[in-house]
């Protein structure tokens, strides 16, 4: 029997039952996210039972993972805690009828050796060279962005700034049609809200936007057929050993880029906004220390933590960290929680732009499914940072933003600000 880790003295399970009323350490209540107050409930799960089950949730039970060095070493455990039975605490509900319950098979939510085959056509996107070849264009549009930004009116950043880059940047590595890029934006909402597959009518309506999106891509699937080598993510997968993947897994792996390469980059654009707003003496020093835009970059992304958790399923019954875990269980890493644990980071609540070694957060993952694109997530970030700085523009965030109601994707729908300038 297999084992995680041995503490080093016996651990007492903590199980909570939700089944007749909630419990504040079901987190996987979207509530909890929309109105800003998961950190004292994370906080009180590492204090008192870092590793428990919930059971009778809306999502049926899981283990919640809360601290930093538990996270890691069960992710680098892929072939205990696989990811082939999805990578959210959603799993699709048994009662929707047989047309609902479709699978989009994605490499993220594959184990070895086919996790490995299909990340491998895709991670030559994302080498340093290719940063590199696609850095003068993305700072070009950047930089022409925030020309057109007002100084001193109200507009929302989240809209104009955030969405629009990164859509923009989604639109490029797809050699996506220009004048259609905001399709990609709707398309990575309805795909990355996971809540929409808890009822028929919802995930209907879900699914209608997924098939649209995929009627969509197949279309420029087949016009590239023929077309030879480019260095779009469809292009590359034409010549691959993708190239005969069938419908459902190219949808699949469609809407992990789509979603992974909107929702992370997105949200840490406006968690610079926000973050920055919450802490003026460390964004005075950025002001006056451009150097630390590279600190600042990681310090925003841990801090922020655009996607909540991820979700492991045990192969086998084995003890983890001394709970006795049954094959089949749940295990979900809140990356959220584990990149506040005290015992890992100081100031873990504060954005800090002279932490010591400031790339060791979570928010990318680690070992195997390692985010795939953080190097391009890092570099949108850091060149509309630069921008910023060569503007000398300051974003004054009026009154609280508007977050998205979800226990995955943890970010802003909405943040009203002004620019000044210093």
């Amino acid at each position: 029997m297999a084992t995680a880790a041995k503490p080093e003295a016996p651990v007492e399970t903590v199980v909570t039952d939700v089944s007749e009323n909630a419990h504040p350490w079901d987190v996987s209540v979207a509530a909890i996210y929309v109105e800003d107050r998961w950190q004292p409930i994370f906080k009180e799960m590492r204090e008192k039972a870092p590793i428990n089950k919930v059971v009778g949730s809306a999502y049926g039970d899981y283990w919640n993972v809360t601290t930093y060095k538990e996270i890691q070493h069960i992710e680098a455990l892929p072939d205990l805690y696989s990811s082939a039975k999805g990578i959210t605490i959603v799993t699709d509900p048994e009662e929707l009828p047989e047309d609902l319950n479709i699978q989009l098979p994605m490499f993220i939510a594959m184990d070895r050796p086919e996790h490995t085959e299909q990340r491998r056509v895709i991670a030559p996107a994302f080498t340093p060279s290719e940063m590199e070849r696609m850095t003068e264009e993305v700072r070009q549009r950047t930089a022409e962005l925030l020309d057109t930004l007002p100084v001193g009116e109200r507009f929302d950043w989240v809209d104009t700034v955030s969405i629009e880059l990164t859509t923009q940047m989604l639109a490029i590595l797809f050699d996506f049609p220009w004048e259609d890029r905001r399709k990609l934006t709707e398309w990575s909402d309805w795909m990355g809200d996971i809540e929409n597959s808890l009822t028929e009518e919802s995930r209907r309506e879900q699914l209608e936007h997924i098939f649209e999106a995929g009627a969509y891509f197949q279309r420029l699937w087949d016009e590239r057929l023929e077309k030879g080598e480019a260095p779009d993510l469809i292009s590359r997968m034409i010549n691959s050993d993708m190239r005969n993947m069938d419908q459902f897994t190219y949808m699949g792996n469609l809407m992990l880029l789509i979603v992974g390469g909107n929702d992370t980059t997105r949200n840490s654009m406006s968690a610079y906004a926000y973050g920055m707003e919450q802490f003026p003496e460390e964004r005075e020093k950025l002001e006056q220390n451009p150097e630390l835009i590279p600190a600042a970059v990681q310090e925003i992304v841990r801090w922020q933590t655009p996607l909540a958790h991820m979700r492991r399923t045990a192969t086998e019954d084995h003890e983890m960290f001394g709970h006795k875990v049954k094959e089949g269980d749940a295990i979900i890493l809140w990356y959220l929680s584990g990149n506040r644990d005290e015992n890992f980071f100081d100031r873990p609540n504060d954005i800090w732009l002279e932490r010591p070694k400031p790339g060791r957060h979570l928010s990318f993952g680690y070992g195997i499914h390692r985010c795939v694109g953080a190097r391009l997530a890092e570099l949108q970030l850091r060149l509309l940072l630069e921008e910023m700085a060569k503007r000398r523009l300051r974003v004054n965030v009026i009154g609280e933003p508007k977050r998205v109601p979800a226990c995955f994707v943890h970010g802003y729908t909405k943040m009203e600000v002004e620019l000044s300038t210093y």
